[in-house]
């Protein structure tokens, strides 16, 4: 993997992101409840605080929950309920050790159809449906993993020169896009459930 990523905004936080298909799958699954930074940054604290200069699944997995927890927990917490998303990415690391040896990458790496890759994404822990297609998005858009038909399964997250997720973000300026086209979907949300 390697891609030029600004997800976190913050330069080390997003070069692991790029190269570690770990960082990008915890990150992805802390991306909920807080700003996307945030949510971004996580894995690189995660590591920081481990001792290490990159996330590894059996490590994780074997972590004692408390601790685990503890460290999600140390200021500045790695996300707003950090004790809940320790236990969601601990499940998350033991899967991949359960189904993939502890590789992420592999997840994608034989995907034969964008299908598979959406049904490998979806049977994640802390991963759904939209979550999923959006993961597939960032895949297809920033790293080139594009099995036959990426961009249906992605759903509207894979279409070319849209601003919806952070599978569209490659700097401030398509980050700005998003925020605004986020922004526009929560009000048409509110406009529909005042009109019902």
């Amino acid at each position: 993997m390697d891609a030029t990523l600004r997800l976190a905004q913050q330069p080390e936080a997003d070069a692991l992101l790029a190269r570690s298909p770990l960082a990008l799958l915890t990150g992805m699954l802390l991306d909920q409840q807080v700003p996307m930074e945030w949510a971004f940054t996580g894995p690189y604290t995660i590591a920081r605080r481990m001792g290490a200069d990159d996330l590894d699944a059996h490590e994780i997995a074997a972590y004692d929950p408390e601790r685990f927890s503890e460290l999600l927990s140390e200021k500045p917490a790695v996300h707003r309920y950090p004790g809940s998303m320790a236990k969601r990415i601990q499940q998350l690391c033991q899967y991949l050790v359960e189904h993939y040896d502890g590789d992420a990458a592999a997840l994608w790496r034989d995907a034969p159809t964008g299908a598979e890759l959406l049904r490998r994404l979806n049977a994640l822990p802390g991963y759904g449906k939209q979550k999923a297609q959006i993961f597939a998005a960032l895949l297809g858009k920033r790293f080139e993993v594009r099995p036959e038909g990426w961009r249906e399964a992605a759903g509207a997250y894979g279409e070319e020169g849209s601003y919806r997720s952070v599978a569209d973000i490659t700097g401030p300026e398509s980050l700005d896009k998003v925020r605004a086209h986020k922004q526009q979907m929560k009000r048409q949300a509110k406009e529909r459930g005042a009109g019902g």
